[in-house]
């Protein structure tokens, strides 16, 4: 029995939370059913972190992790709900495995017959059916890879994974590999950001941001997109990034070689770095880890290892602001040819501010910053590229940025049902949501962000540190060799300079749970 309300409480809607999430895979719900169900999982998200807060602090890394486990668990329960993105990883590895570079051939190359099956190339009967997850084939039969007349579009390092998970799985195991293996990415994702926000002394609560959060067990697990496996690079570059440059660059160009979009994340990664050296401590083995694992892949392939990038950024509208919903926030206000302009402008300015001025000590500050950004800028269609901004949201707990997560997600399911305005008017609400949170922190009476530093001074919400450049490791330890040893007395007031009381601790523990 339960004893403690809280808990009994957060039990209940994570409870709910998985209920609804397995019942929502397993039913293959589509349309309203689907979107409805969407929002109800992220209604009972949010319900049961706010209850997270509330509960002792002996009791919250037992939950978290139980949690964790049962709303990853959903995932498993069903084949691919709405993705079809991992029959492409199976694929790609099985041609892989066979010798083949699968920049050179497309799944509806007739030389490659040899390598189909049942599962992935269904029989004419099935065909026959016109299920709306099968993509038709110039002889007649289909295919349940989307595009499948072009080459892959993902670089080295997804390629290696879906090598590494085909290399691995018995036969006939089908999609059942690919999610399980990552769930196991998405479950080691919360063990690193646990490590990472315990290290810190910071909240622990803030690590179920992504651990309870709908869209990993939908976007990361059931359709198993290798974004979860970008973004556990990314965490981990972060986490070691101002200790160990060398390292978190390498780390930073395994993820930005999963998928590009971590390369958002490289002014964070360098936030109040201002020596060419440390820079380069961080650039150079980026480039050098990127290149160095798409070189076999250039050696073995007789064409472009770039695959159908350049395709998809013209069938996704990205080179034509007026083609689709891209740049939708923009196009508000500003006409469709200024958009691209405007956004190359926007994303610069903000990566110049969060080099120059942002938190070393925090670099997932900043890389929230012009993440977040990106996403509201470009106002993507697909919602599990938004499993990256989920991650940084947890490191650093500024939730207010999980309304562009759940932008992403009601632009992919809501559009083909109520047309391209309902994703402009969710990422519009995001942006205000932003806004909103922005405002808030900067109140004199909000709360110090991270109590495990002490003495930061933050701008609140943007991640950048105001009014100096934050002290270099180097030079924090000159400081602390060289400062007197402070002499015991009474508190200060910092405004007054006159002696003040202070409560004793246990009085500052009735207050609850520090927010973040």
């Amino acid at each position: 029995m339960i004893r403690n309300r809280p808990v009994a409480v957060a039990v209940l809607l994570l409870a709910a939370l998985t209920a609804l999430l397995a019942v929502l895979l397993h039913g293959n719900a589509r349309g309203p059913g689907l979107l409805a169900g969407y929002a109800g999982a992220w209604t009972l998200f949010a319900a049961a972190v706010v209850v997270l807060r509330r509960v002792p602090g002996r009791s919250v890394l037992p939950l978290l992790v139980a949690g964790a486990i049962a709303v990853t668990a959903t995932g498993l329960t069903a084949a691919p709900a709405t993705s079809t993105d991992s029959y492409r990883y199976a694929w790609d590895g099985r041609v892989q495995a066979a010798g083949v570079s699968p920049y050179d051939h497309a799944p509806a190359d007739p030389g490659l017959a040899g390598l189909r099956d049942g599962w992935l190339f269904p029989d004419a009967a099935a065909c026959a059916r016109n299920e709306t997850d099968l993509a038709p084939l110039d002889d007649g039969l289909c295919t349940r890879i989307n595009r499948p007349a072009v080459h892959t579009v993902y670089p080295p390092t997804a390629e290696a994974w879906f090598l590494l998970v085909h290399a691995l799985s018995p036969d006939g195991v089908r999609h059942k590999a690919l999610q399980l293996a990552a769930a196991l990415l998405a479950l080691a994702v919360t063990g690193l950001l646990v490590v990472v926000v315990r290290r810190r002394r910071s909240d622990l609560r803030k690590a179920a941001l992504w651990a309870w959060c709908p869209a990993v067990p939908v976007e990361a697990v059931n359709n198993a997109h290798v974004d979860v496996l970008a973004v556990l690079f990314s965490v981990a570059a972060l986490a070691v990034v101002a200790r160990h440059r060398a390292t978190g660059g390498v780390l930073l160009g395994l993820a930005v070689a999963t998928k590009m979009l971590p390369a958002l994340l490289v002014p964070g990664a360098l936030s109040g770095e201002r020596r060419p050296r440390g820079i380069l401590a961080v650039f150079v083995p980026v480039i050098v880890t990127v290149g160095a694992l798409y070189l076999p892949y250039v050696l073995l392939s007789q064409g472009s290892v770039l695959g159908y990038l350049g395709g998809y950024a013209q069938e996704e509208g990205y080179d034509d602001a007026g083609a689709s919903g891209r740049y939708a926030l923009l196009r508000l206000v500003l006409p469709d040819a200024w958009a691209m302009p405007a956004v190359a402008l926007a994303m610069m300015v903000v990566a110049l501010a969060v080099w120059r001025r942002g938190d070393p000590e925090r670099p997932w500050r900043g890389a929230l910053v012009t993440t977040g950004t990106a996403f509201l800028l470009l106002t993507p269609g697909y919602s599990w590229y938004a499993l990256l901004l989920v991650a940084l949201v947890a490191l650093d707990g500024r939730w207010e940025w999980l309304g562009v997560a759940l932008a992403g997600a009601t632009a992919y399911l809501a559009v083909p049902l109520a047309g391209q305005g309902a994703g402009t008017t969710a990422y519009g609400i995001a942006a205000a949501a932003v806004c909103a949170g922005w405002w808030a922190r900067r109140r004199p009476d909000h709360p110090a962000p991270d109590p495990g530093r002490p003495g930061t001074v933050d701008q609140p919400g943007t991640g950048l540190v105001q009014g100096r450049r934050w002290p270099s490791s180097a030079s924090r330890r000159e400081q602390a060799v060289t400062a007197p040893t402070a002499q015991p007395g009474p508190a200060v007031d910092g405004a007054s300079g006159t002696p003040r009381s202070v409560r004793p601790w246990s009085a500052s523990r009735t207050r609850g749970p520090t927010p973040y």
